[in-house]
């Protein structure tokens, strides 16, 4: 099984949520980095580990970035990064799967899904070897004890509970194992 580390440059964690129940709100976190056991040949057998740095957080606006990292949600001064696990691989298509993990936000931990693509292989310029994938998720917040929110007085709240998260990842080839290639 050939072993992939996350390229951080080319890798990144993205996220949405409806803010006033009107409109989506949508940022990024930090640095992602971790590794990916992965061939295309048994992508059932593939595995995947990443951590996510969460005061690299940008929504565009200085003040919403200052109160996300706050202890109202990530309180980033405890607990510094998101991270990752999987525990099971579900293909489901020719270049699709289901990525079982564990997502550990806030020191909480609880199982999620994640609903993968494989993108393809590249020789890169640069003399090594890439591979490319996007995952999404839907998590509620809440699970995770980000439970800060304001009732609005014509009903609904501030900030929803459902968060999408989107992931762009490319990995570089670390060591041979059996081929990437599909």
């Amino acid at each position: 099984m050939a072993i992939w580390k996350l390229d951080s440059a080319h890798t990144i964690a993205s996220f949405s949520t409806r803010h006033m129940m009107v409109t989506t709100v949508r940022g990024t976190l930090g640095t992602v980095t971790g590794e990916v056991e992965f061939d295309a040949a048994n992508p059932a057998a593939a595995s995947v580990t990443a951590t996510i740095d969460t005061a690299g957080l940008n929504s565009g606006v200085a003040d919403r970035d200052n109160h996300l990292r706050s202890a109202d949600f990530l309180d980033v001064e405890k607990f510094p990064s998101v991270t990752f696990k999987s525990t099971r691989i579900e293909v489901t298509g020719d270049d699709t799967a289901k990525v079982h993990g564990d997502l550990t936000i806030r020191g909480v931990t609880r199982p999620v899904v994640l609903n993968a693509e494989y993108i393809g292989q590249v020789a890169s310029p640069f003399g090594d070897t890439r591979v490319g994938f996007t995952a999404s998720t839907k998590i509620n917040r809440e699970d995770f004890g980000l439970t800060w929110n304001v009732a609005l007085e014509a009903g609904g709240v501030l900030v929803g509970k459902d968060i999408k998260v989107e992931l762009d990842v490319e990995a570089v080839l670390v060591t041979e194992g059996a081929p990437a290639t599909a």
